[in-house]
């Protein structure tokens, strides 16, 4: 417990939020919410890292969903590279493994712009998608041409010369942070200024999730337009781990992209929990949001966690304290939710 003990002890430096949601059930078979937070703040900054996939798939999966003449498997190729991709193997690999190539394409696909505007109509207003991840020049406003192929005897789709409106910078607290950060390779003595970078704020991403596992509890226009087989689809990948989506190499354990209740751990988690998530790690913030189910002992809550390790202040000079502090930290405070959810059905 020294490494709770130690991040309470100084909530601001670490800039911890936690949302939880107990689940209970109606007799009529209604999903009954009760929502407990700390230290919540959708007006303080943190960089969301790879938390930004889940509304992008999301977005892409209802785009896709609402044009006739496609499906998640429809084949496409970007910028007539021979590689054919499909959304629902994009869908695969950003959940199994946080595939960072996948995101961006489906980034190419959709452009920031219509991604801001359907999250906006959806009731998500604070979120700010901006750029691609872990790629040059990811802010840029041209996108790639991506072309689908429905089948031998329908037309290819081509989506062509697409540019996205330049982006406004954000004006929060915490915009600006460290005492400094590297740039290529140079120390530069001075806050690293992300009013140009993603934004999910913690509040958001719960409330996504909610509308994932409960979205009749929303009104029509707040719901996203996918069909059941796609929303199914959607949840399992979510849900499944490394090994399950085809990914057997030793770094990919059960935990590789699971922090709440077995990031510390590389065992393999127990078959009766079922963990539909998303993390990000980078700059020295991690952050997850979960539908945690035991299907044994009939327990389910929602969990939305963010920390930030980085001791030294510097940003983008991969120093931080992941390991040591963040992920065991994060690992139990799930255990802590899941302990309390277990002695509450007892």
């Amino acid at each position: 417990m020294f490494c709770e003990r130690k991040i309470f002890s100084d909530i601001e430096k670490h800039e911890v939020q936690i949302l939880f949601t107990q689940i209970d059930t109606s007799n009529t078979g209604e999903l009954l919410f009760t929502d407990y937070e700390y230290n919540v703040n959708s007006n303080q900054y943190f960089y969301p890292a790879s938390t930004v996939k889940l509304p992008v798939a999301l977005v892409a999966t209802e785009f896709i969903d609402r044009n006739e003449q496609l499906h998640i498997d429809t084949p496409y190729i970007e910028n007539n590279n021979d590689n054919l991709h499909t959304v629902s193997n994009d869908i695969r690999q950003i959940f199994a493994v946080s595939d960072n190539e996948s995101y961006n394409r489906l980034y190419e696909i959709l452009g920031r712009d219509y991604i801001n505007n359907r999250l906006r109509e959806k009731g998500l207003n604070k979120t700010r998608i901006a750029h691609r991840l872990s790629t040059p020049d990811a802010d840029k406003a041209r996108r790639n041409d991506i072309h689908f192929f429905p089948g031998y005897t329908e037309e290819v789709i081509e989506l062509k010369n697409q540019t996205d409106s330049d982006i406004t910078p954000i004006t929060i607290q915490g915009i600006n942070k460290g005492k400094g950060y590297r740039k290529h390779g140079v120390l530069k003595e001075s806050p690293m200024d992300f009013s140009k970078k993603n934004y999910f704020p913690l509040e958001e991403q719960h409330l996504l999730m909610k509308k994932l596992i409960a979205p009749e509890i929303f009104p029509a226009s707040e719901q996203f337009y996918i069909t059941d087989e796609s929303r199914a689809r959607f949840l399992n990948a979510m849900k499944a781990l490394p090994h399950e989506a085809k990914y057997n190499a030793p770094e990919y354990y059960d935990s590789y992209v699971k922090f709440f209740m077995y990031g510390d751990s590389k065992d393999a988690i127990p078959t009766n929990i079922k963990i539909y998530n998303k993390v990000g790690s980078a700059y020295g913030t991690l952050t997850e949001t979960a539908y945690i189910v035991d299907t044994t002992n009939n327990i389910r809550f929602i969990l939305s966690a963010t920390i930030l390790v980085n001791e030294n202040a510097i940003f983008n000079d991969d120093t931080y304290e992941y390991e040591n502090i963040g992920i065991p930290f994060l690992a139990q405070l799930g255990r802590e939710f899941y302990k309390q959810e277990k002695e509450r059905r007892e």
